[in-house]
C-alpha cells in the first residue's frame, strides 16, 4: 500500500501523475510525501522507531526534480520506490545508502530477495557484519549451494570478496579474512571469524512416528539433524504418510519451521519409491516400506538422501515413543552449455548477456580461427580457455562434457550469430543425445556489421524491402531452388557469406540472375576487426576487387542498390503518418 501526502495543488497534481503511472502491486508499505524535505521530516518523526518495522518514506519536491528516500531505504524498499518515481517524474533519485552507491549487496535484505533464511544474529551483530562488508574488509564468500541468487552473487562479486565453493576449499586457503558470508544448508562449527549465514530452502525431511507421539520429539529430532551436519533452517518441506497427517508432532515441526511446507502422501505414492532401508514391519502397518525415506525422496523430486533413515525415541510418562526421520536434497546442480554469439569481431560488440556468460564460464571453447582471442580476456580467474581450431569434433565434445558432468558452466563461443552459418547443428545433436542442458545467446551477425560499416540502410521503401542471406555453391551444395542466379532475380539486398574463394562463379551467377553490371557491391574483410578493410565497386568488377586485394574467406560480399543509397524516403517521418504510440494515446 502506498499513501500520498501533499501540501499544495502542485503536489496533488504530481501525486496524481505518480499514482497513475506507478506499477501496481508494490511490495512495500510506503508514504510518498510531496513537498519540502524539512516538513516531511517533522511530519514523520512520530513514525521513526526501528528500521525493520518503519514504513518506507519517500520525499519528492513539487517539481518532481528530486526524489529522496528518507526512511527505510533497504528493508522497507524506499530506495527502490524512489528510483521508480524518478523514472516517472524525469527527476533524480538521491540515494545515500553506502551499499547502493558502491554497488554492494544489501546484506540485510539478501535473504528476502532470494527466498533464503538468515543467521539468528542480533541487530548489533548484523550491523557489525554490514559495516565490515561495506567498508571493504577482506570477506570470504562460501557458496555450498547453487541457485539464481548465488549465481547473481558470483556475477556481482566485489573485489574485496574471495569466492569458495566449499568449506574445505576455504579451509585450505591461508588468506586472512575479517568476515565470512556463507550460503549453505549445512551446519559448520568452529569458524574463527564472524559468519553471516544464509540458508537456502533446499532440504526435504521425511518423518515417521508412533500414533499420537509426543511433540517433545520435535526439538530432539532437529537437534539430531544439526549434529549430522545440516541446518533445520534450510528445510523446505516436511513429508509423511496420509496415516500420520493429523499427528501433533507434524504440527509442532511446522510451527518450529515456518518456512517448511507440510506434504502428505498416500501409501501408494510412497511405495512406488525404492528406499535403501526397507522395513517389513513398517509395510505391515502403513502399506509402504519406509515412510521417512520415501517421503523425503518424493518431496525432493528425484533427489538423493543426504541423511538415511535415523531412528530415535523420547520417553514420555515412562513410555518410550519412537520416531524416524530422513533428509533428502534435490539433484546437484547440473552443468550448462551456453552457445554464445561473439558478434562480428570487435569485443565491444558481444551482447551484455554474452559477456556475462564469458565472465562466469568455467570453460570457454572458442572458434580460434574466426573469433578474436581478446573476447576471452574477461574470463574469470581459474577458467579454462581453449581454441577449438586444433580439436576435432569428438575432442570438442569430450572436453565440453567433462566440464558439464562436473556441474560447470561451458561457453561455446562462435563468431557472429551462431544460428547463421554457425555449424552448431552437430553440437546440438550431441547435447540432445546426452540430455545436456544448453541455450543459445544470439550475436550480432556480420551482415548487420556490414550495414553499419557501410553506413547503409539495407531496406529502402518502395525499392528494396528484402535482405537475402546466402552463400555461393562451393564444397557444400546448395538446394536447387536456392541457386544464386535464382535468388538474384529478386533484385534484393544480398549478403553472401563464405564465398570469396569462388568469387568468379558468384559474379557470373549474379549477372545471370538479372543484377545490372553497374549494381553497387562491397567486399567487407574482417568486419569490425582491427584490420578491417572495405572495398566498394560495381558488380562487373567484383571478382577483380576480391582477387586484387587478396581477400579471404572472412569476407562478406554485399550486393544491391541499397549500398550508399540516400534516395529512398521513409514514411515514418511523413507528416500524414500516424505513429503507433501516438495512435495508442489518442
Amino acid at each position: 500500500m502506498i499513501q500520498f501526502e501533499t501540501i499544495n495543488e502542485a503536489g496533488k497534481k504530481l501525486a496524481a501523475q505518480i499514482q497513475k503511472e506507478l506499477v501496481a502491486g508494490q511490495d512495500v508499505n510506503a508514504i510518498v510525501f510531496i513537498g519540502a524535505l524539512g516538513i516531511c521530516v517533522r511530519k514523520i518523526s512520530a513514525l521513526i522507531n526501528d528500521k525493520y518495522t518503519d514504513p518506507a518514506v519517500v520525499c519528492v519536491d513539487t517539481t518532481g526534480r528530486y526524489v529522496i528516500p528518507v526512511l527505510s531505504g533497504h528493508v522497507g524498499g524506499a530506495n527502490k520506490l524512489a528510483r521508480e518515481i524518478a523514472l516517472i517524474t524525469g527527476g533524480q533519485a538521491i540515494i545515500t545508502t553506502q551499499s547502493d552507491n558502491t554497488g554492494l549487496w544489501a546484506l540485510d535484505t539478501l535473504a528476502k530477495e532470494n527466498g533464503w533464511g538468515v543467521s539468528h544474529l542480533s541487530r548489533t551483530e548484523m550491523n557489525a557484519a554490514i559495516a565490515t562488508f561495506v567498508n571493504g574488509c577482506p570477506t570470504a564468500l562460501v557458496l555450498e549451494h547453487a541457485d539464481e541468487g548465488t549465481r547473481r552473487m558470483g556475477e556481482t562479486c566485489p573485489s574485496h570478496v574471495t569466492v569458495f565453493h566449499s568449506m574445505t576449499e576455504y579451509q585450505e586457503s591461508d588468506l586472512p579474512f575479517e568476515l565470512m558470508i556463507l550460503v549453505s544448508p549445512k551446519c559448520h562449527e568452529g569458524i574463527s571469524l564472524p559468519v553471516l549465514q544464509y540458508y537456502p530452502h533446499c532440504l526435504h525431511m521425511g518423518v515417521g512416528c508412533q500414533k499420537q507421539a509426543t511433540t517433545a520429539i520435535a526439538s530432539q529430532l532437529l537437534s539430531e539433524i544439526k549434529t549430522l551436519g545440516y541446518a533445520p533452517e534450510s528445510i523446505a518441506t516436511i513429508g509423511s504418510i496420509e496415516l500420520k497427517k493429523d499427528e501433533p508432532l507434524l504440527a509442532e515441526l511446522c510451527s518450529i519451521l515456518p518456512q517448511a511446507e507440510l506434504q502428505i502422501f498416500t501409501a501408494e505414492q510412497l511405495n512406488a519409491i525404492e528406499v535403501p532401508n526397507p522395513s517389513e514391519k513398517v509395510y505391515e502397518v502403513t502399506g509402504c516400506y519406509g515412510v521417512a525415506e520415501a517421503s523425503a525422496l518424493v518431496s525432493s523430486e528425484g533427489g538423493h538422501l543426504v541423511i538415511e533413515k535415523q531412528k530415535g525415541s523420547v520417553t514420555s510418562e515412562g513410555v518410550a515413543q519412537h520416531y524416524t526421520f530422513a533428509l533428502a536434497q534435490p539433484k546437484e546442480a547440473q552443468g550448462h552449455i551456453e552457445i554464445v554469439g561473439a558478434g562480428p569481431g570487435d569485443p565491444d560488440l558481444v551482447s551484455v548477456r554474452g559477456r556475462k556468460f564469458l565472465e562466469q564460464a568455467d570453460l570457454i571453447l572458442y572458434a580460434g580461427s574466426l573469433v578474436p582471442r581478446e573476447l576471452t580476456f574477461c574470463a574469470k580467474n581459474g577458467a579454462t580457455v581453449r581454441s577449438s581450431a586444433d580439436l576435432d569434433l569428438e575432442e570438442q565434445f569430450a572436453l565440453m562434457k567433462e566440464f558439464y558432468d562436473r556441474g560447470k558452466l561451458v561457453v561455446r563461443l562462435h563468431t557472429g550469430d551462431p544460428c547463421i552459418y554457425g555449424a552448431i547443428q552437430e553440437q546440438m545433436a550431441f547435447f540432445d543425445k546426452y540430455g545436456m542442458d544448453y541455450h543459445i545467446t544470439p550475436g550480432i551477425s556480420s551482415f548487420l556489421a556490414a550495414a553499419a560499416e557501410l553506413r547503409s540502410q539495407f531496406t529502402i521503401p518502395e525499392r528494396c524491402q528484402t535482405i537475402i542471406l546466402t552463400r555461393g555453391e562451393g564444397r557444400t551444395p546448395m538446394p536447387d531452388n536456392e541457386k544464386l542466379h535464382l535468388l538474384a532475380q529478386h533484385q534484393s539486398t544480398m549478403c553472401i557469406f563464405l564465398s570469396a574463394s569462388i568469387v568468379e562463379q558468384v559474379q557470373q551467377q549474379l549477372l545471370e540472375g538479372g543484377y545490372p553490371p553497374e549494381t553497387p557491391v562491397a567486399a567487407c574483410y574482417k568486419l569490425t576487426w582491427k584490420d578491417q578493410r572495405i572495398f566498394r565497386g560495381q558488380l562487373k568488377d567484383l571478382a577483380s576487387i576480391i582477387k586484387d586485394n587478396k581477400l579471404t574467406l572472412t569476407t562478406m560480399i554485399v550486393v544491391g542498390e541499397a549500398i550508399d543509397n540516400r534516395a529512398g524516403l521513409s514514411k515514418l517521418y511523413d507528416g500524414h503518418f500516424t505513429h503507433l504510440f501516438r495512435k495508442g494515446k489518442e
